[in-house]
């Protein structure tokens, strides 16, 4: 198996100093009390010098992430005492974006997976839009009012992704079409924005300081907002909830299989990793956990300005679902390749997932050095095995061909990351193939409609 070494921010190979003062770091940023504090020293400043609440959004319209968000705006500022601010801005081919076609394309399937449990809606398409249809969207958004990209946008976002062209021309007769170089220069500032800003997606809200990705997070944001009393009308209900974790099922669940991709250094992992273990239980269903390597361990390149993201959003993530998390070691290099040895012992033992689940609280909960001897001891014995015996395992090239597969049997769902679900029905066919532990509730919702 090729393990990649990398270096800055996709170092798989750090030494101990910097490997300390990254975990640090990391720790340091996503406490609790420093969000607490940074929120508020941004809103006093904000106060101190007269400013209104201003919503930044930053629209991708090849993006079907975008398509969704878009639907939300109207009731955004209807429902809060905003001023909301709207960019267009460009999908990126760089590290942070190490496939920008398989998003692209995985943006529209999920998002059309998603939208009927947030009231949206995603039309039924088979492909992304073609590039001569989003110019055309594009020409017309860039002449747009902030009220009409609240209102014809959603028109003209549907039209594009119905591939409707006769309702793409019809919206360009009533907006008119703007110059390529208006367009560009629009798409120019958007994107010096968002960089200003130091993020790189579609569909992101931006406010004072943190961002939210899509309807998915726009819960963290209605949650911030009315915490500053910014809500219109006393009792209105929120715009985009999060959907629970269903928690009944029909008996036949125990027919399906749900396949759980998992690294052990990715935090979203980390706080997913009880979720799951509790809604299999719940449901019945067979869970087959396939540990995967790290993406920088693939060689899929990353950046600081990503890490620092990922990481606040864990944080947050984790805060909702109950889920210790913060105390940062990583465990990037060696300590993956010797927890995949000793996971393959521990498998043996009838202990595999006590162990990932383990070493999982000791790099995110616990802070502790899996680096060190003594570390990873702690993680065998926190696993309910012996150490003396585990020892012997530390070196075991066993695990490569079964990551492999893995990693293989992941790409071809379309999606390169993790937590990634893959739920089966009785007979091995896909039911839903998804990424990330904020998917959860529509596994457990595919689970519950399987009768």
């Amino acid at each position: 198996m090729n393990i990649t070494r990398q270096k800055g921010a996709a170092d798989s190979n750090p030494s101990a100093l910097k490997r300390w003062l990254q975990s640090q770091l990391m720790t340091h940023l996503v406490s609790d009390r420093r969000q607490a504090r940074e929120r508020n020293r941004t809103e006093n400043l904000r106060q101190r010098q007269g400013r209104r609440r201003v919503v930044e959004y930053f629209h991708q319209v090849d993006d079907g992430y975008s398509h969704l968000a878009i639907q939300v705006l109207e009731k955004l500022t209807a429902t809060y005492d905003i001023n909301l601010v709207v960019h267009l801005v460009r999908g990126l081919h760089d590290a942070n974006t190490p496939e920008p076609q398989l998003l692209q394309d995985m943006s529209r399937w999920d998002s059309a997976a998603i939208a009927p449990y947030f009231g949206l809606s995603f039309p039924d398409s088979t492909s992304v839009p073609n590039q001569q249809l989003v110019d055309l969207a594009l020409s017309i958004f860039t002449g747009l009012t902030t009220q009409a990209f609240m209102t014809d946008g959603v028109r003209i976002s549907d039209c594009l992704w119905r591939s409707d062209e006769a309702g793409l021309r019809a919206l360009a007769i009533k907006w008119g079409i703007a110059p390529k170089e208006a367009v560009a220069a629009a798409l120019e500032k958007g994107v010096a924005r968002r960089s200003e800003l130091k993020h790189y997606s579609g569909a992101m809200f931006y406010y004072e300081g943190e961002w939210y990705w899509g309807v998915g997070r726009l819960s963290h944001l209605e949650q911030r907002l009315r915490a500053g009393s910014t809500v219109r009308t006393d009792h209105i209900p929120r715009i985009a909830p999060k959907p629970s974790i269903a928690t009944t099922f029909p008996s036949c669940a125990a027919e399906m299989t749900l396949e759980y991709f998992v690294s052990l250094r990715s935090p979203y992992t980390a706080i997913s990793w009880q979720p799951t273990l509790a809604l299999a239980a719940a449901s019945g269903v067979k869970l087959s956990v396939r540990p995967v390597l790290p993406m920088v361990m693939r060689g899929v390149p990353a950046t600081f300005q990503k890490a620092f993201y990922v990481w606040k959003d864990a944080s947050r993530e984790a805060r909702d679902l109950g889920v210790e998390f913060g105390h940062f070691f990583d465990p990037i290099g060696k300590p993956i390749e010797q927890g995949y040895s000793l996971y393959m012992w521990a498998l043996g033992q009838g202990r595999g997932n006590h162990f990932l689940g383990a070493f999982l609280q000791a790099a995110f909960a616990k802070g502790i050095n899996t680096n060190s001897r003594a570390g990873m001891r702690r993680v065998v014995e926190m696993a309910g095995l012996d150490w003396e015996e585990a020892q012997k395992h530390l070196a075991d090239d066993n695990w490569q061909s079964m990551v492999e597969n893995n990693q293989q049997a992941m790409y071809n769902c379309g999606i390169w990351g993790v937590p990634s679900y893959r739920l089966l029905d009785k007979n091995g066919h896909s039911v839903l193939s998804v990424w990330g532990q904020d998917r959860l509730w529509l596994v457990s919702r595919k689970i519950q409609e399987s009768a």
